[in-house]
C-alpha cells in the first residue's frame, strides 16, 4: 500500500520526464547498436503492429471522410444541376411559346397583306365558352379600337380565313360568334366558274366534334363540285364582306330532294387553338346586299 501511495505521490511531470528519458535511451540504443539488436527487436515487435493498425485505421478514416466529402459535393452539384435544368426547361418553354407566337403573328401579317383592301386591327383571344371549340369567345379589343357589332373576324393558319363576326362590343373587349356555332349561317360561293356558284355554310358543333367540318347546302344541281374546291364569302351575304376564304368543299352530292346538292366544308381556320385574330373594321354595306 505504501508503494502504491508513493507512486501516486510522484508528480506527473516527473513521470513525463521518465518517459522522455526512456524514449531517448531507446532511440540512442537503436542508433548505436543498429536495427538488429534484441532491444530494438523487442520494441519493434510491440510498436510496429500498433503503428500498422493505426496507419490502416487512419487510411480507412481518410477514405471514409473523402467518400463523405465526395458524396456531399455530388449532392450539392446534383441540386445545382436540377435547379439549372428547371431554369433551362422554363426558358426553353418560354422561347418555344415565343416562337409559336411569332409564327402566328407572321401568319396574321400575311393575312393582312392578302386582304389589304380592308382596314384591320389584331386582337388576342382572352376567353372562350365551354367546349372543345372556339365557337364563341372574347377578344381584347373594343370600341376604343374602332370595333363595332358586325365586324368580320379572321385568323391565320395554312391559308387563313374567316373566323366569325363580332356580336357585342365594349370599350376594350368584344364577343365573337364563330362560323362553327350552331346559329351561324354564311352566304358563300364556289370558285367553280367565273361567276361563282352560290351556297350556304351552316355551323354545326356536333358535326365539328365528329368530323371537324360544317354543312354545305343549296348548291346548284348541275354544278360539278370537286373535293378541296375553295369556298369564299359571297356578295349575297348580308353580314360578311365578299371574297374571304371560308374553307374547302368535301363530299358534295345531290341531296334527297334531287333538286340541289349538299355536302360538307372543312374550315380554313383551326377552331381548337385560336390565340390571335384579325378584325376587319370595315362593315358590310347593307344596302348592297340581298340577304344570305
Amino acid at each position: 500500500m505504501k508503494n502504491k501511495k508513493k507512486l501516486r505521490d510522484i508528480p506527473s511531470r516527473h513521470i513525463l520526464y521518465l518517459v522522455v528519458v526512456a524514449c531517448a535511451v531507446m532511440i540512442g540504443a537503436t542508433w548505436i547498436l543498429g536495427n538488429t539488436n534484441p532491444v530494438t527487436n523487442t520494441i519493434a515487435r510491440a510498436v510496429i503492429p500498433m503503428q500498422t493498425g493505426l496507419n490502416e485505421l487512419g487510411s480507412s478514416l481518410a477514405d471514409q471522410i473523402e467518400r463523405v466529402r465526395t458524396l456531399w459535393g455530388a449532392q450539392e452539384e446534383n441540386a445545382l444541376l436540377k435547379e439549372e435544368n428547371a431554369v433551362l426547361r422554363s426558358e426553353n418553354s418560354r422561347l418555344l411559346e415565343q416562337s409559336y407566337e411569332l409564327e402566328r403573328l407572321r401568319d396574321l401579317l400575311e393575312l393582312a397583306d392578302e386582304y389589304s383592301q380592308y382596314t384591320m386591327t389584331a386582337a388576342r383571344v382572352i376567353q372562350k365558352d365551354s367546349g372543345n371549340w372556339y365557337h364563341s369567345f372574347l377578344i381584347d379589343k373594343g370600341t376604343a379600337d374602332g370595333l363595332q357589332v358586325g365586324c368580320n373576324v379572321l385568323a391565320g393558319g395554312a391559308e387563313g380565313g374567316l373566323v366569325g363576326i363580332v356580336t357585342s362590343v365594349g370599350e376594350n373587349y368584344a364577343r365573337v360568334r364563330a362560323i362553327i356555332d350552331d346559329t351561324s349561317r354564311v352566304g358563300g360561293m364556289l370558285l367553280s366558274d367565273e361567276t361563282g356558284t352560290s351556297c350556304v355554310v351552316s355551323g354545326d358543333l356536333e358535326l365539328m366534334n365528329e368530323e371537324e367540318c360544317l354543312r354545305l347546302n343549296y348548291i346548284d344541281k348541275d354544278v360539278e363540285v370537286e373535293d378541296g374546291m375553295r369556298i369564299l364569302t359571297s356578295n349575297l351575304s348580308s353580314d360578311y364582306l365578299p371574297g374571304i376564304l371560308i374553307g374547302y368543299a368535301r363530299d358534295v352530292a345531290v341531296d334527297s330532294s334531287n333538286l340541289q346538292q349538299a355536302g360538307y366544308l372543312t374550315p380554313a381556320v383551326r377552331f381548337d387553338s385560336l390565340r390571335e385574330v384579325v378584325v376587319i373594321l370595315d362593315l358590310k354595306v347593307k344596302e348592297e346586299t340581298g340577304g344570305e
